[in-house]
Order: C-alpha cells, then structure tokens, then sequence
C-alpha cells in the first residue's frame, strides 16, 4: 500500500475544493500558486495535482521533486502540465477525462439547435417586437461528424443519436474490431478527415491539442465542408485555423459556428468573432456547471484511493501521444 507523504496542490489556497481534501484521513497537502510555496515539501513529494497551475510554475515544481510518482492534472486538456521533463520520466500522468464530457455532450447539442431552429433570428425579432414567421430546420436524420472520438466524442454522440442524428467520427486509431460502434455509423482515420467532412451537416471538433491535431481543421478541411454546415468547437481552439475559420464565416463559406475555445483567452476586445453574426460565442465555460470543481476534486479523491491501494489509475495519459 502506497502512503504518500506529500500531495503539492498547484492551486489557489483559498480554493473551496481544497477542503474536501483537508477531511480525507492521513492525508497531507500543501498548496500554492508557485514553487515558492513548496520550498519544505519537494524533496519528499509523490504526488502533484495541478488543479489551476500554469506550464511554467507546473514545469519549475516537478524538476524539484525527485521523488515524484503520479502527477494528476485537474483538466481534460493537458496543456498546463505536459512538458518535456515529464512525458521522459517515469510518473504516472493522469488527467480529468469524463468529468466534464456530459455538459460538453449538452452544450454540442443545444448548439446545434440554436443554428437548427435559428434562434438569433427568434431572439432578434422578439427584442425588435417583430412578428415575423420563418422556416426552421429539423435535426432528426441529419449528419453529425465528430472529430476526436474519445469520451467527449462520445458523450456528443450518445446526445445526437438520441436524437435521431446520424453519427460519424474521426479518431486517430481505429480498432480493427468486429463490434460496431453504438452511435457511429462510421468510424474513419485521420488521414480520411476530409472525406468525413464533406458529408455533415453539423461537425464538433473535440480533439485535444498535440502536435499533430494543431490546425487539423484548415483552410482544405473547411473548403471540404457544406456551405450550410455548422461547425463546432468544444475542444481545444488551435486545433482549427483560426484565421481561415473567420474568412469561412465572413465570406459565407460555411452557415455558422459556435465556438467555447479560442486561440487566446480570454478572447481579445475587438476581435473578429464578436462581430459575425454566424457565430456563438461561449467564453470557456461550456462545461462549468454548479458542481463541476467539486466533482472534479471527488475525481481526484478516487483516484488518490486507488494510489494508495497500490490499484490502477483512471485516465493514465500516453505522454508520447499526449492523451
């Protein structure tokens, strides 16, 4: 049985979920905004938890702590904690997947309302005191194609197909396995990314950002989309070409997107986006629920139980894939 002697929590020490911490038995913790904070506690630490740490502070903390054995990183997204000296060392890197895909699984679906039903126009209208009847599209056989097919991928599919959507997905492996897909009709390789585009009607990005996901959706990919489709982004925003994005929307190249990730955040007064009337905006908090820092942390306790039991880890990340 593992008894780590010390958890660093990168984070805010006034952060509320610290204290469900504070209740767990044989348990200590420090926490900090910097490395500073630690100056007592690195030499025997085995366990990181970046809950709101930033790359630089993260990287200065794990060359400090030699006896390192599992970092765990609040977020689904890694690109707070991943750096070089981990992805070459031994520890154990787990992260947040499946605490946040439900909400994300909402929000991908209700964007696809708001362009199906066209709510701006309804809201316009309504605002102007306009009675003005329209023509609204239905969702129910249309196309949706998912790009990235991990938990989020597939918390947007279970959504969609309930509601009567074809599925299609684009993921990086591709099991060779005789059990099909409960949501996908087809499942295809990175490299038939274009092809999948082409035939949706609505397309959610929920890659993570790697190296090779980063501007995956550019200036080819959108030129391979309908010029009704709508294209949403609930994963990372450098895994679309922001600057092609914007022509694609502003010629009218495609209908629409709605975006909860940007290249820079938070988005800069001013920027194109917030003046296109095709796109929804949602300032990174798609999946920021009452509850979500809680359960979040309750994720972590899980996980800490496991350690300490000598278990397996939930969401043991590849670092050389970087998810």
């Amino acid at each position: 049985m593992n008894a780590a002697k010390h958890i660093l929590a990168l984070a805010d020490p006034s952060s509320r979920q610290l204290t469900m911490l504070q209740a767990l038995p044989d348990t200590t913790f420090v926490a900090g905004r910097s490395v500073e904070a630690f100056t007592q506690s690195t030499r025997d630490a085995e366990i990181i938890l970046n809950w709101s740490g930033t790359l630089p502070a993260f990287r200065e903390l794990f060359c400090q702590c030699p006896a390192l054995k599992w970092v765990h990183t609040q977020s689904a997204g890694l690109e707070r904690t991943l750096c070089p000296e981990l992805v070459d060392s031994p520890v154990i890197l787990t992260n947040g997947t499946g605490v946040f895909s439900p909400s994300l699984g909402e929000f991908t679906l209700a964007t696809i309302l708001y362009f199906a039903k066209d709510f701006r126009r309804m809201i316009r209208n309504q605002v102007a005191g306009v009675w003005e009847p329209f023509e609204v599209k239905p969702i129910e056989g249309q196309t949706l194609g998912i790009v990235g097919y991990g938990d989020i991928g597939r918390a947007i599919a279970l959504r969609a197909y309930s509601m009567g959507m074809k599925i299609l997905a684009v993921k990086r492996h591709v099991n060779n396995t005789s059990q099909p897909d409960p949501f996908a009709e087809k499942i295809y390789r990175s490299e038939h990314l274009t092809e999948m585009l082409s035939r949706c009607d609505y397309v959610a990005v929920a890659a993570p950002l790697t190296p090779q996901t980063r501007g995956m959706i550019g200036k080819a990919e959108l030129a391979a989309l309908k010029p009704d489709a709508v294209l949403i982004n609930v994963g990372r925003g450098p895994v679309i070409d922001e600057k092609e994005l914007i022509h694609a929307l502003a010629s009218g190249r495609i209908k629409g997107a709605a975006l909860d990730v940007f290249d820079q955040e938070p988005l800069p007064a001013g920027h194109p986006f917030y003046k296109l009337e095709n796109v929804l905006l949602s300032p990174h908090c798609a999946d920021n629920t009452s509850d979500w820092l809680d359960r979040a942390m309750q994720f972590f306790i899980v996980q800490l139980q496991r350690f300490r039991k000598g278990e397996p880890l939930a969401n043991v990340v590849d670092k050389k894939l970087g998810y």
